[in-house]
């Protein structure tokens, strides 16, 4: 007889088990801690063991950029900091720091293990889920900050994404009023939360201000002879992962209309296809392999892609945030109807901030719209309604700008 378990289940019993787990861990490095205690006279080093004041997590490199402005704000203030990767690759290890220290430790359950046992003050991180999967928190870790990775709705994590951290810093009004609402339907005691802006569009920004300052030096006549012509464009798509996604839903048909344009297409896929949706990825990746026709990205850092890139098309992706606020371009919004139900947004009656800001940013795409996305892309180029949306948008999810990392720094050193 073969016995079945359902994934739920089976995702159930696993959680179980690495709890288990590393509840015994701990268990077992006490029971260590204190007989090598007992063995030395008393007169042990406690220094392997003795609590680290702040710690940053993060689970991938990609979340370097958000977590650099960050690490460079407490490199400036002198205040020792320790960096736990899951990426051997992360660019920390290429950092010249003296105040901050790296450690690769490990991927998923490696991680996890060394995690849940952690012996913190403050540890902050972007990855949700705290205490709902396999990431617990440590007895010994005093107080867990999330930072959230892009200018969106902090809904749009899987349920109960953010239910267990202490403190969430966040870029806007709206982030703060969808917490709080959560917290009241699930009776949660209230989180300490700080707008304090995003740091990582903040350097971005800084980035781009150093670049047009160059720029200036040059003549207005050779600044136009650089400027794209309409036979150059440059089209960007960057989509989300997952079944609501561009590629997942339109996919080939997409693609070949984007080629129909004459236009240089950029494909960007998000990080997590190349693991999720890694069978679908490599179809149209080995289907259109023309680098006359189609470049595929993916570089970690994505500021030189969306610098040259005249427009962008995505879905619910945050990058349409980046490319709109920094780059001060108009984008195309994919229609690819969202299922709020895995998330938190499915907890609360009412629209997305996301898709409620969109359309003050540029043009939406439907199905029915695939095959006139030449013309879609031209309008979208052209006009200049769309600036002032994108002003609006500034003012409700990124509020103090330039001054994201100070601030994220001052609060994480207030506790």
């Amino acid at each position: 007889m073969i016995l079945y378990i359902d994934p739920g289940t089976g995702s159930m019993l696993f959680t179980i088990l690495i709890g288990v787990l590393g509840t015994a861990l701990y268990f077992l490095r006490n029971v260590f801690m204190k007989l090598k205690y007992v063995l030395s006279g008393g007169k042990t080093e406690k220094a392997a063991d003795e609590k680290i004041p702040y710690v940053i997590f993060t689970d991938h490199k990609r979340y370097w950029n958000v977590f650099e402005p960050i690490c460079d704000e407490f490199e400036k203030r002198k205040t020792p900091l320790v960096y736990m990767t899951e990426s051997k690759d992360d660019p920390i290890f290429g950092k010249d720091y003296r105040y901050i220290e790296a450690r690769c430790i490990g991927e998923g359950n490696m991680a996890f293990a060394k995690l849940n046992v952690l012996n913190a003050h403050v540890v902050i991180s972007t990855t949700p889920s705290l205490d709902v999967f396999q990431w617990k928190r440590s007895k010994d870790v005093d107080y867990y900050i999330h930072i959230t990775h892009m200018p969106n709705d902090v809904t749009t994590y899987r349920m109960f994404g953010l239910d267990y951290y202490d403190a969430v810093l966040v870029s806007g009004v709206y982030q703060v009023e969808q917490i709080r609402k959560l917290e009241e339907m699930r009776d949660l005691p209230a989180k300490d939360i700080e707008i304090v802006g995003l740091p990582y569009m903040d350097e971005m920004k800084a980035r781009l201000d150093k670049d047009n300052s160059k720029s200036e030096n040059c003549t207005l006549e050779k600044t136009e002879s650089v400027k794209n012509t309409s036979e150059d464009k440059i089209v960007l798509l960057a989509p989300s992962w997952g079944p609501s996604g561009i590629l997942s839903k339109y996919g080939e048909r997409f693609i070949d209309a984007l080629i129909d344009t004459g236009y240089k297409i950029i494909i960007r896929p998000h990080p997590q296809s190349f693991t999720s949706e890694k069978e679908m990825l490599d179809k149209l990746m080995s289907k259109y392999d023309d680098s006359s026709r189609i470049e595929w990205n993916r570089d970690n850092d994505n500021y030189e892609v969306l610098k040259k890139s005249d427009i962008l098309i995505s879905d619910f992706s945050g990058v349409i945030f980046d490319f709109a606020l920094v780059f001060d371009k108009s984008v195309i919004f994919a229609d690819t109807s969202f299922d709020k139900a895995p998330y938190d947004a499915a907890w609360l009656d009412e629209d997305l901030w996301t898709y409620r800001v969109l359309p003050k940013l540029g043009m939406k795409l439907t199905e029915d719209s695939i095959d006139d996305i030449k013309s879609i892309i031209d309008e979208c180029i052209e006009n200049t309604r769309y600036r002032e949306g994108r002003d609006i948008a500034r003012q409700e999810t990124w509020q103090h700008i330039g001054e994201g990392a100070a601030r994220a720094v001052d609060f994480i050193l207030s506790h």
